[in-house]
């Protein structure tokens, strides 16, 4: 059988707002920030800003094969050092993305749910002794028809070592040294 016709769909580059699949009966009108222990509500948040998360977590062989064989991936390069020239196991990449969302909780601890995810890169590969930071930039803010619900669509950057500046890309239009993850979603916060 001949092989079937390429379809690339025509997506919008972004979800828009009024898109975004709230849940239903979602209402943070009575928000505890105390509860949530950080004050940020959306209001707090300015588009152009850039949140530095500031902790690191350095990466283990077992505890990214572990996080790896839980999402079912068996990939080779995950487990077996001999699957690469290097000897090195890759980390898989959603190991990234749940270690920079766990991060992103400082300075985005009420940042609840996500709502979306509108695009994303894994700039470079992570290996066991790589320590991963992340900082995140509010791209956009959208009010929501939930009660006290606002939306953030937030730039989450997962680097490995420790980035001060916040440069996630260079002069040439590259991803800047030591950026691992791009991701651009929209998450869910108290008005």
């Amino acid at each position: 059988l001949p092989a079937p016709e390429t379809v690339v769909p025509d997506l919008a580059p972004v979800v828009e707002p009024a898109a975004l699949v709230i849940p239903e009966n979602l209402d943070f009108t009575g928000y505890d920030v105390v509860a949530a222990g950080e004050p940020h509500r959306f209001d707090d948040y300015a588009v152009g800003e850039k949140i530095d998360h500031v902790d690191g977590v350095t990466l283990t062989d077992s505890e990214h094969a572990l996080a790896t064989r839980l999402w079912q991936n068996t990939a080779k390069v995950h487990f077996n050092a001999e699957a690469r020239p290097d000897g090195n196991r890759l980390v898989y990449g959603g190991h990234i993305i749940s270690l920079a969302r766990a991060l992103s909780f400082n300075g985005l601890a009420n940042a609840q749910l996500v709502a979306a995810v509108n695009a994303g890169s894994h700039a470079a590969p992570a290996f066991a002794g790589d320590t991963i930071y992340a900082w995140s930039e509010v791209l956009d803010k959208a009010e929501t028809p939930a009660p006290g619900v606002g939306a953030l669509r937030l730039r989450l950057v997962a680097t490995k070592g420790r980035d001060e500046t916040m440069t996630l890309r260079g002069e040439d239009g590259k991803y800047a040294a030591g950026v691992l993850l791009d991701l651009d979603l929209w998450v869910l916060v108290p008005r």
